[in-house]
């Protein structure tokens, strides 16, 4: 078991060190220093759908004020952009890790988060439909490229990525199965086309629901594109033929301009963020225009090596049960 547990720990470096690199080459990224916590009540930390409870704690050398530690850098990134004044069309990329208590366990969930985080500054001309899918054709030529390398370094991993990754919104995916739920409809349409970028998540839908949570300080979930649907943003699933179902490795979008910002805060009942830091500086126009986003390190490299449990990829704190259940199952956590 020891040999197996190294030889997937040199598989994990490989594949995480080849995708970093195809991702900085595709989008122009630099790779920078990120925290592990901010000050709390400044309105940097992502706040996920609101409702998740955070590690907070008191930093002596600064009079006991509170840190919080990051659920995400969404919003950090779009700060770190302006302070190192990135040019247009480059941007930076960063380790994110995170803690998340309230997270459920399950194959693909733990309640530690490793992520690639990534920001780019962008022109006001950008903002639209067309420039967001040619950044996701990048994302996707970075995983066509680290998949081919990996089956060419292991024998026993074939390739089996699409040559190319279908676009639809989920107003569309709503139309067209109207009976499923959100997640069963996100599996029918991967199983169906392999690579699939679900577009406009956040908004309410044509049946009075958001197909998913989006917080609406970062990404732009309510602006009409060009397509005449609503937002330009969305996730990056993948049909994983070893859990047999949809699995996604990003989030990401365009993100808010102040209209956006406004608009969304009052959608979601929080105009009173309007007060804190990160919320003025972009309102008043001190932010650039950006497009970012985080990709799953664990999740990457689950799908990459084609691993059954997140436990395979990474160290977590697991309960017995599921201990008991993965030893009986032949699945090595590490």
């Amino acid at each position: 078991m020891k040999t197996e547990i190294l030889k997937t720990e040199e598989a994990i470096n490989f594949t995480k060190e080849t995708f970093e690199l195809e991702l900085k080459q595709q989008l122009s990224l630099t790779r920078v220093s990120a925290p592990i916590a901010v000050l709390n009540d400044t309105g940097i930390n992502d706040n996920l759908n609101g409702i998740e409870r955070t590690v907070v704690f008191p930093v002596k050398a600064l009079s006991d004020k509170k840190a919080v530690v990051v659920n995400s850098l969404a919003k950090w990134k779009r700060v770190r952009l302006k302070e190192l004044d990135v040019e247009e069309n480059k941007g930076i990329i960063t380790d994110m890790r995170a803690i998340r208590p309230d997270e459920d366990y399950s194959a693909i969930h733990s309640i530690y988060v490793d992520q690639w985080d990534w920001e780019k500054r962008i022109s006001k001309q950008s903002r639209n439909i067309s420039f967001l899918k040619a950044e996701v054709n990048k994302i996707y030529n970075a995983l066509k490229h680290t998949e081919q390398k990996i089956t060419e370094k292991y024998d026993d991993i074939d390739p089996i990525l699409p040559n190319e990754i279908t676009f639809i919104y989920a107003e569309e995916l709503l139309q067209k199965y109207p009976n499923l739920s959100p997640k069963q409809r996100e599996s029918a349409i991967t199983k169906a086309y392999g690579a699939v970028f679900l577009m406009g998540i956040g908004g309410e839908l044509s049946n009075g629901e958001p197909h998913d949570g989006r917080a609406p300080d970062y990404d732009d979930w309510s602006t009409k594109n060009e397509d005449g649907q609503f937002g330009i943003n969305g996730d990056i699933l993948l049909w994983n033929p070893i859990l047999e179902e949809s699995f996604e490795v990003s989030s990401m979008g365009v993100r808010v301009d102040k209209t956006a910002l406004v608009n969304q805060l009052s959608k979601t009942g929080q105009d009173a963020r309007k007060e804190l830091y990160f919320h003025k500086l972009l309102l008043d126009g001190t932010l650039t225009e950006s497009i970012g986003g985080g990709i799953g390190q664990s999740r990457i490299c689950m799908f990459m090596l084609r691993k059954k449990h997140i436990g395979e990829v990474q160290v977590g704190i697991w309960s017995d049960s599921i201990k008991e259940t993965s030893e009986a199952e032949g699945i090595v956590l590490l």
